[in-house]
């Protein structure tokens, strides 16, 4: 899960913080901070989660090396998401953000570099990469007062433990039932980010309005 950035969505052109002689949005991270903290970003999180949710569910005959692969593919893709999106945040609560994209990555690589692995093995990597982020988003959550949609984040992140909780303590004996398994709550997750894009869409609109409203007119 993707939590946007903490302040409440700003709208219009933010004024430059470059110094003489460079141009505008030239610096990477500031350029990365906006594409982070877009709601074109988080929508592109939550089609990353739900496509493989989509396809595992579509096709839950496929061998234990498909599913190893689509799940390897999807944490490194989900990785790199939530990499941008840690530059969408504070300074102050990138460091969690960080960590996760390092875990999705770490555990992805796992997935495609022996996909011949076990059902335990996938479900233990799965598992357990479900239940940080949960645990971290829910603590983001009840953290951050200043959370826009504070509460599908936190609906998000106890989605996402609980996830975790149930591939740990609940192994699927076979790759047919791993399949639907994961591919269930890939589905819910895509869901829930699904509905955080669009809320902070709502969110920049309504702002955007209230700009243009609260603007005087020029004589």
């Amino acid at each position: 899960m993707t939590v946007p950035r903490g302040p409440a969505p700003q709208a219009g052109p933010e004024p430059p913080a470059d110094g003489p002689g460079t141009a505008p949005g030239s610096d990477p991270a500031e350029l990365l901070g906006r594409l982070g903290g877009s709601w074109t970003w988080l929508l592109g999180s939550a089609v990353a989660t739900l496509v493989p949710g989509i396809i595992v569910l579509a096709w839950p005959n496929g061998t234990l090396h498909v599913l190893a692969v689509l799940i390897g593919l999807y944490l490194l893709v989900t990785g790199g998401f939530r990499f941008v999106a840690v530059f969408g945040q504070e300074h102050g609560r990138r460091l969690p953000g960080l960590l996760l994209a390092v875990l999705y990555v770490l555990a992805g690589v796992l997935c495609l570099r022996n996909p011949l692995q076990t059902i335990a093995a996938l479900s233990l990597i799965v598992g357990i990469v479900w239940l940080v982020t949960g645990m971290l988003t829910t603590y983001a959550a009840l953290a951050a007062e200043a959370l826009p949609h504070r509460g599908v984040v936190f609906c998000a992140g106890v989605l996402a433990a609980v996830a975790g909780i149930v591939v740990l303590a609940l192994p699927a004996e076979s790759a047919v039932a791993l399949t639907r398994l994961l591919g269930l709550w890939l589905v819910l997750l895509g869901l829930v980010e699904l509905a955080v894009a669009l809320a902070l869409r709502a969110a920049l609109r309504r702002a955007r309005t209230e700009r243009r409203t609260s603007t005087p007119t020029a004589a």
